[in-house]
């Protein structure tokens, strides 16, 4: 269980929550909404205690399993397989049985013997902790969430970014978890892992947080309602399912404008009769108690809620180019044994729209990385065309240095810009104030993709590469993309589950990986796209 009493937490000089109380027990399903800033994911690293709030206190009972939205691991050399069982310690149970094994092979009959000794007290110790039948939870699980056999037998290093989040999401499902604090567990989930999770969720007889813009899955799973406000640093509880809240959100919201429009209209007519009574020498006291009342009568009502502020984002105009600014031929790439594709081409022309489909693992990812220069192909090449400027927004941000500051990373990617307008242009971003001086590293996911589009928009690109664009985006910030890729003239390379995304974009060609078959956009692809 958690307990919240009077938290408060800040960003800089910037107060996200003020004197917060609340208590997380078993059974409490609750989704915790607000718009990208309001400090949702700075919620749930405090309470998992990876952070400290600025007032107020904290305190855990029982094991709290927290998914982040970036989740990195120290060591990336760990198999997948081995890094979910650490989650009930079964990974160094299982690596000291192996290592004993071994032992036991040996001609010496003392280390035969001692070896025999110590595999026996760690098969009990395997057994006692769930044993074999904890493997295979563990491998059901994984195969939920899109991890195939060959990919829990590889190092983490191997895997794309979709697979290494999928893997730290079974581990938190499989560790012994009495609270789950999970900050957009659906993303790079393909559509049966995400129908699983909800199914896993709505069962599951401890308590959660979520954090997600997937409306289905805080429909059908939540059964209250946090709302942070950011306008008032607070929040707003609602002990109710996702759509009675949204109903009762809005008819508070229809009271509260009721209520301060009559008690305006109340108020200034007090004032106006106050006024003229302050024209009289003998009534100067009773004017003073009737503006006084006035006054009172508008203190004690009610904040009608500001709207949310949303990004205004145009996605730049692109730079003079030839007529095939990208080409890429026999492009291929493995991890150690595991092939991920092979003899890949593509030809991008000036101003034409592509998606790239394939199941998880696909190697979608990789081959953006590898047409952005992040990443050397193992065969083939990568040909710039005349005039040819690259975007490359990614789903992991790797494009931020999360050292520098939100105005230096502005500054990096648009160094001839004027200051002036680089601060007008974190502005439409919703990057102002002292947020401007804050590291990348500490911003929620949704900023950090805020911020990767500001890059871009400052870019004049003609080509963009586009990897899951819409992640960590609330509806109306979602919305000023799906506008932007409408309306951009230069050349588009996605990768999404965002059906949405595809249909703002309207495609001409699709490359399926990873075979690297091209072929041209037909609405039949669309039902592939929340699969892949």
């Amino acid at each position: 269980m958690i307990t919240a009493t009077d938290v408060e937490l800040r960003a800089g000089s910037r107060i996200l929550i003020e004197k917060a109380s609340f208590r997380v027990g078993p059974g409490d399903r609750i989704g915790l909404v607000g718009r990208n800033g309001a400090g949702k994911t700075t919620l749930t690293k405090t309470l998992a205690g990876e952070t400290i709030p600025a007032a107020g206190t904290i305190t855990r009972s029982g094991q709290v399993g927290y998914l982040p939205q970036d989740p990195r691991t120290g060591d990336l050399d760990v198999i997948a397989r081995d890094r979910i069982l650490s989650a009930r310690g079964l990974d160094d149970i299982l690596r000291r049985m192996g290592e004993n094994e071994k032992r036991m092979a040996s001609t010496d009959p003392a280390v035969h013997d001692k070896a025999m000794r110590r595999y026996a007290r760690l098969e009990d110790e395997f057994l006692a902790a769930g044993g074999y039948a904890a493997e295979s939870e563990a491998a059901t699980i994984a195969a939920a969430l899109g991890l195939p056999d060959r990919v829990m037998s590889q190092p983490l290093h191997t895997l794309s970014g979709g697979q290494r989040r999928r893997v730290e999401l079974s581990r938190i499902l499989f560790g012994d978890n009495e609270v789950l604090l999970l900050d957009e567990p659906t993303n790079h989930l393909d559509a049966d892992s995400i129908v699983w999770l909800r199914d896993f969720l709505k069962s599951y007889k401890g308590g959660f947080i979520v954090i997600s813009h997937d409306v289905n899955l805080v429909e059908q799973c939540v059964n209250k309602v946090f709302h942070l406000d950011a306008n008032r640093a607070a929040i707003d509880y609602y002990n109710m399912g996702w759509k009675l809240y949204l109903k009762q959100r809005e008819d508070d919201e229809r009271r509260r404008k009721r209520e301060r429009a009559n008690a305006e209209k109340k108020a200034a007519a007090l004032h106006a009769q106050a006024d003229k009574m302050r024209a009289s020498a003998t009534k100067t006291v009773a004017a003073q108690n009737m503006a006084r009342r006035a006054d009172r009568m508008l203190a004690g009502l009610e904040e009608v809620r500001q709207s949310d502020k949303v990004a205004k984002l145009r996605f730049p105009t692109p730079s003079p180019c030839g007529k095939t600014p990208l080409m890429a031929t026999g492009l291929s790439k493995s991890y150690g044994s595991l092939e991920v594709f092979t003899d890949v081409d593509l030809a991008v022309d000036r101003g034409s729209k592509v998606v790239i489909l394939g199941l998880n693992g696909a190697g979608k990812t990789t081959l953006l990385r590898l047409l952005g220069g992040v990443e050397e192909a193992d065969t083939g090449q990568v040909e710039k065309g005349h005039g040819l400027k690259l975007g490359y927004y990614a789903q992991e941000h790797e494009t931020l240095d999360p050292e520098r500051t939100v105005l230096e990373n502005m500054r990096s990617a648009a160094p001839d810009l004027d200051l002036a307008d680089v601060r007008k242009t974190l502005g439409s971003f919703l990057f102002s104030g002292d947020d401007v001086d804050k590291p990348a590293g500490v911003l929620s996911g949704g900023e950090k993709t805020r911020l990767a589009l500001a890059t871009l928009v400052v870019s004049t690109a003609n080509v963009l590469l586009l990897d899951e664009p819409t992640n960590n985006l609330d509806p109306a910030s979602r919305a000023e993309i799906l506008g932007a890729l409408g309306t951009y003239e230069g050349a588009v390379i996605m990768v999404t589950h965002d059906e949405g995304a595809v249909l703002a974009l309207g495609p001409e060609r699709v490359i399926l990986l990873p075979d690297g078959d091209e072929d041209l956009w037909s609405e039949q692809y669309l039902d592939l796209v929340s699969l892949a």
